[in-house]
């Protein structure tokens, strides 16, 4: 049986079966049938699903071809979800318009043809539509991104009449010189970015280092999913039943199993990974916090410490007048908290809430994450001092120490009559715990009570402060307390600074005496140095003095000598080519003059044949012989102009002659036609005709 071929395969056969009839535009049939194949096959996908063949999409009128592009508008761009037979077809084809030039569609015709490429699309013509949809279809997510941001990047047409306005006009005025200011600094602010990292040392390194980074962050994004998919395979592999024979197979092995999971699951696999995710966590934390702070604090105090090491030595007065100074600081500090808190404003005093929340939040964290830190140092020491100890076990007894795994069997019948003990506990706890969340969700709707009547009092209070003429006393008395409270806090962190500050001071006092100490001697022979350096220093001067005059004699002797070798240089080249010119001269006059020796030998030869060949009987030959040709063409054209007078009226003869002959033939015709209607007769003077 023959395969049934849709409608859109037989169109493209038929296609293909003209090019043989019509070889010129074959090729742009093809393309126009491809752009047709692609444009059916993406409106019959989502979203717009219209169930077209090439003979159906071809058979649209020009109103629905226009929907139909309008559509394809519409979801690029929302705004253009109309139907165009409730607008008018000037406003159709502008609106068409605006958006092809927002979406950058250039017509195939180029500018030259922007008139018919204007009338096509008002008229709906297939020529016109079938590229822009063909164009718009092959594009549309780039198109819908450039339809979004074109929303905020073309300039509004502000109406001429609201132009009008002096005050409309002053702010359309600064708005735009406000955007173009902050362009400028924006473009000023990246050109300066881009020159203060071009003088970093090493800034393609650090650029390739940021950009391994992101790759590095993408690929950590990855393996948290498939992390979170292999923990939700683990989680439905662990709830999935097990086969009974294996606990009966292997009895021992189902115990160390129950007794695992008596303990809470910790080696099971989601506690394996719950520890796998805390250590993870607090390694990332270490990595990305705790050790970049504590390097940043190392570092500030190398800088500070080479900084004093590098300074001369300092004695009573310099240090008493640094202490001078920190004082002064101190007091400038206190004085800007001071009109700070004077200044302080309700939102600000939110944020700085939630800042010192923040902060003591992290400095418990950083607490937190020494102890961990403290903890595993700790535990890892008492597992070196376990394998130590158990090695000396092995070592006194010869025998292998029993470990968890091991041990835990004949624990568990040992420990039998502790897990009831536990489990009666338990029950006791566990029923504790259900009286306690209930009396916890008692007290929590008793604060939900008391919240409402706390507003209900704060509304009643508000309307009292209004009636009285006072309001908002009550709120700017909890704001004074608030800001008194973190005063206290900020003057506390204040003491615990200026602490600090002294302990740092005195140690940087007793370093410095230690520095002195030992930079004692060290300075004693710097000296030395630096005095035998300074000899060093003016002999070396001189010596370059002399180098750099007698270095200038010479440059300048050399300099001349160049000259003079440049001169004699080029001197040498005119002479060599005039040497060449003349020896080529020289060779051409020997070319010659063996040429007229020859003429001359053959000239003076008594053999005939010889002379023959001499030069000058060959051209005295060609002379003679074209004064002959020349003799014979003038006695032709002689004798053609006696003879062309003749000769004209005789042609003009023939032509009468031929002239004459189709009139001879023109009436024979006519003769003979009017002999087969009929036969005249004329008889007596009467003209008979008989038929």
């Amino acid at each position: 049986m023959l395969e049934r071929r849709d409608s859109s395969a037989l169109v493209l056969e038929k296609l293909s079966s003209l090019c043989f009839l019509f070889p010129q535009g074959c090729f742009q049939g093809a393309v126009m049938s491809d752009q047709l194949k692609f444009i059916v096959e993406k409106l019959n996908k989502e979203p717009f699903k219209k169930n077209f063949n090439l003979i159906t999409f071809d058979s649209l009128e020009s109103m629905q071809l226009l929907q139909l592009l309008n559509d394809v508008l519409g979801e690029i761009d929302p705004k253009h979800v109309v139907d165009i037979r409730e607008e008018l077809p000037e406003q159709t084809a502008k609106r068409m318009l605006s958006i092809l030039g927002i979406l950058k569609y250039k017509p195939p015709g180029g500018t030259s043809d922007l008139s018919t490429f204007r009338q096509g699309l008002v008229t709906g013509s297939k020529p016109v539509v079938h590229p822009v949809l063909h164009w718009l279809l092959q594009r549309t997510p780039e198109l819908k991104k450039r339809a979004y941001l074109a929303r905020f990047l073309i300039k509004a047409d502000v109406p001429a009449e609201f132009l009008q306005d002096d005050t409309v006009a002053e702010t359309n005025r600064q708005d735009i010189t406000a955007m173009e200011e902050e362009k400028d600094q924006l473009i000023k602010r990246v050109e300066r970015l881009k020159k203060r990292v071009e003088t970093v040392q090493n800034h393609q390194r650090m650029l390739e280092t940021a950009r391994q980074l992101r790759v590095e962050k993408e690929r950590e994004e990855s393996l948290a999913q498939q992390k979170q998919e292999q923990k939700n395979q683990v989680a439905t592999q662990t709830h999935t039943p097990k086969p009974e024979s294996c606990s009966c197979a292997y009895p021992k092995r189902g115990l160390i199993n129950r007794s695992r999971s008596t303990r809470g699951g910790l080696f099971s696999s989601s506690g394996l990974m719950k520890r796998l995710e805390e250590e993870a966590k607090f390694n990332s934390y270490l990595v990305s916090e705790k050790f970049p702070r504590e390097l940043e604090t190392k570092k500030q105090l190398l800088h500070l410490l080479q900084k004093v090491a590098a300074e001369p030595a300092m004695g009573q007065a310099d240090l008493n007048e640094l202490e001078t100074k920190i004082n002064e600081v101190n007091a400038q500090i206190n004085q800007l908290i001071e009109k700070r808190m004077m200044k302080y404003e309700p939102i600000d005093s939110k944020f700085s809430m939630y800042r010192q929340q923040a902060s003591i939040i992290s400095r418990k964290k950083a607490a937190k994450a020494e102890e961990l830190q403290a903890t595993k140092e700790e535990m890892s020491a008492l597992e070196k001092q376990m394998l130590q100890k158990s090695n000396q076990a092995r070592e006194l007894n010869g025998t292998e120490v029993l470990k968890g795994d091991e041990v835990r069997p004949v624990w568990e019948e040992s420990g039998k009559e502790a897990l009831r003990s536990k489990n009666t506990l338990y029950k006791k706890k566990r029923l504790e715990i259900a009286e306690i969340t209930a009396e916890y969700g008692i007290l929590q709707r008793t604060e939900e009570l008391l919240t409402q009547r706390h507003e209900d009092i704060q509304h009643q209070l508000q309307a009292i402060e209004d009636k009285k003429g006072i309001s908002g006393y009550s709120y700017t008395q909890e704001e004074l307390e608030r800001v008194s409270a973190v005063k206290s806090e900020v003057d506390e962190v204040k003491g615990r600074t200026l602490d600090n500050i002294s302990e740092m001071v005195k140690k940087l006092n007793t370093m410095v005496a230690d520095k002195k100490s030992s930079l004692a001697p060290i300075i004693k022979d710097l000296r030395q140095l630096r005095q035998k350096g300074q000899e060093l220093t003016q002999e070396c001067q001189e010596k370059k003095t002399q180098y750099d005059s007698c270095a200038a004699g010479l440059e300048s002797n050399r300099a001349a000598l160049e000259q003079e070798v440049k001169g004699l240089h080029e001197e040498c080249v005119q002479e060599e080519s005039r040497y060449h010119h003349t020896n080529c001269m020289k060779r051409m006059l020997d070319v010659y003059l063996q040429r007229v020796k020859d003429e001359m030998k053959t000239y003076i030869s008594t053999d005939p044949q010889e002379k023959r060949k001499a030069i000058r009987e060959q051209y005295s030959r060609m002379i003679t012989e074209q004064e002959n040709l020349g003799k014979k063409l003038r006695e032709k054209q002689k004798a053609v102009r006696e003879s062309h007078g003749p000769n004209m009226k005789q042609v003009k003869m023939w032509r009468d002659f031929e002239l004459l002959m189709e009139c001879k033939k023109e009436c024979f015709l006519k003769q003979q036609n009017q002999i087969s209607i009929g036969q005249v007769i004329q008889e007596g003077g009467e003209d008979r005709l008989v038929l």
